[in-house]
């Protein structure tokens, strides 16, 4: 039992963004969250979410770097919508 709960926690990266999901996650301190991570980083551009999460994780006083990420994603996507 113990070999399998060893393999279940190894991470096994097949695909670029993947590992891209992994390494947002890292940054933002929010291994919880590292399925979402992934699934954006399969959907957005890689440049733009790593440059958001490394300017994210660099502000003082943002206590949960994970929900402000989100909420800055989820403004930009407003924006864009109103715009187009």
């Amino acid at each position: 039992m113990r070999k399998i709960e060893k393999r279940g926690a190894e991470s096994k990266v097949y695909k670029k963004y993947q590992l891209l999901g992994l390494e947002i996650a890292k940054i933002l301190e929010d291994q919880k969250h590292k399925a979402l991570y992934i699934k954006l980083a399969k959907e957005k551009d890689a440049d733009t979410l790593l440059r958001l999460a490394k300017e994210i994780s660099e502000k003082l006083g943002i206590k949960n770097k994970g929900a402000y990420f989100m909420s800055v994603i989820h403004s930009n996507k407003k924006n864009k919508n109103k715009d187009g």
